[in-house]
This record gives structure tokens, C-alpha cells and sequence, in this order.
């Protein structure tokens, strides 16, 4: 654990975890490399029982919004994930492909859970570095132009209500459980995300 950083675990918060890289390369920049950490975290979360708020999968790091397990604690949850990414990911001789240890942000109220989507989402169009044939090459703009341009996070479920790879806590998900229990009669109100990046006006909640 990095001086002076104390976790809280087990207190039922949510939790803002980000790993990186190792040496913050850029070694989870391909399709299917992304596709593969999508696969392994949705195989964690369902064997450990936490939900995912979010995510955002960047070329040198990840961010991600969970609950605490039912099975076990985080830290032995994460521990699994990067294990398992690692072991598909990792190609014979290299370096090692996670840098150890990660950071931890217990997020106690609402606010910070809209706060911390928000900064995920937003990530890769932040000013970035963009990967050429030798190397890092800084350049003036993001990864992309708007959030919804980028695939591997959860943007586009708070957008649209689709369904990913990896199951989202999050109204959309609650309103299709309810669905799926009990015959409806009527039309479903929209959820509080309905709206989100529709034309390009992206809702406050998930933005």
C-alpha cells in the first residue's frame, strides 16, 4: 500500500478504485485487450457479488466505481481481477503487466457518486497521449471528442440503457429487473438518464 494511504473497507460505501499499467505503458490500448478486462471484470463481479457503478478503461490505467463484495472483501476481489487480466494479457517474457497495489476512494454520498461518473466519463477526452510506432507522442486533444465516441466504459448504458458487457448498477438496470418480475401495464416512465447524450446534450447525472 502506498505511504500514508489508509483503506476503508467493509464500511458500505461505494468505492473509487484505480490501477494502472505498469510504469503507466500504455499495454491496454487494442480492442482486445479492452474486450478481455471487460469479460474478466463481469466473471469477478458475479463471483464475488458487488455491483459496478462505472468504469472507464483507458490505454494505461482504469477507473472504476464498485460496491463491496458479498463473498470475501475488495482488496481479495481486485487481487482476482488483476490476476486474471493479467495471465490473458500478459504475453510470455514480458514485463508485468499491472503495477502493484491500486488507490482506493471511499465515496460516502450521491454527490460524490455523480462526481466520480462524471470524471470517468469525461476521462478520455481529456488531453492525452496517443501511442505511435516509437512511442509516446504527446498531442494536443483527447482519445476522443465527446464520452460517447468511446466504447469501453459506461457511458453509453447511462445514455441509453443498453447492455454491456459488464452489468451497471444503475436506474436503467433496476427499472428492467422490476421488468422482468411483474407484467406491466402501460408504459414505463422514462428513467433519470433517459435523456443522456441525446443529441449530443449529455445529462448532468452522467456527464
Amino acid at each position: 500500500m502506498p505511504k500514508g494511504l489508509v483503506r476503508y473497507q467493509k464500511s458500505g460505501d461505494f468505492h473509487f478504485i484505480t490501477f494502472s499499467c505498469y510504469r503507466r505503458l500504455p499495454l491496454l490500448c487494442e480492442h482486445a485487450a479492452y474486450k478481455t478486462f471487460e469479460s474478466e471484470l463481469e466473471a469477478v463481479r458475479r463471483r464475488y457479488g458487488f455491483v459496478v457503478a462505472g468504469y472507464v478503461l483507458m490505454p494505461e490505467h482504469v477507473h472504476l466505481l464498485v460496491g463491496e463484495p458479498l463473498v470475501s472483501s475488495l482488496s481479495v476481489a481486485l487481487q482476482v481481477l488483476k490476476q486474471k487480466t493479467s495471465r490473458k494479457l500478459k504475453k510470455i517474457g514480458d514485463l508485468p503487466f499491472w503495477q502493484r497495489r491500486y488507490y482506493d476512494f471511499n465515496v460516502h454520498s450521491e454527490l460524490k457518486r455523480v462526481e466520480k461518473l462524471r470524471y470517468m466519463h469525461r476521462n478520455p477526452g481529456s488531453p492525452a497521449h496517443e501511442l505511435c510506432a516509437l512511442g509516446w507522442k504527446p498531442v494536443n486533444r483527447g482519445l476522443v471528442e465527446t464520452p460517447e465516441d468511446w466504447p469501453w466504459s459506461s457511458f453509453v448504458h447511462y445514455a441509453t440503457g443498453a447492455a454491456g458487457a459488464v452489468e451497471i448498477e444503475s436506474e436503467w438496470t433496476a427499472q428492467r429487473s422490476e421488468a422482468n418480475k411483474m407484467p406491466v401495464s402501460g408504459q414505463l416512465c422514462s428513467p433519470p438518464f433517459a435523456n443522456c447524450a441525446k443529441n449530443g446534450a449529455p445529462a448532468p447525472a452522467c456527464w
